[in-house]
């Protein structure tokens, strides 16, 4: 792999880093969400939500569309997800052996 990629590679996972916008992203795998569904969905004030879509936006994970006065929010690539979901099953593999661990100590 050349040196760009792995550059490319560290911003995109430097951008899911953030625990609201790995719950954005979740929310967006279902479809596309408006500003307002996302709000609703994540709590996150307008300015805080606008930051982390910005951010989103800039390292290509997500689209925005506008209609109207609205925005409406999309993943750029469905293996964007995927990649998340291999992460979770990861993740809950590593609790499992963890917790295995634990209970025959």
């Amino acid at each position: 792999m050349n040196r760009n990629l792995f550059e490319l590679q560290a911003a995109i996972c430097k951008c899911l880093s953030h625990p609201k916008r790995l719950e954005v992203l979740c929310e967006l795998k279902s479809g596309e969400k408006s500003f307002g569904e996302l709000q609703q969905a994540t709590g996150l004030s307008k300015a805080n939500l606008s930051q982390h879509l910005t951010i989103m936006r800039e390292r290509g994970v997500i689209h925005a569309r506008r209609e109207g006065q609205h925005l409406h929010f999309s993943v750029a690539n469905p293996k964007i997800t995927e990649a998340c979901r291999l992460m979770h099953e990861v993740l809950r593999e590593r609790i499992d052996t963890e917790q295995r661990a634990a209970g025959s100590v």
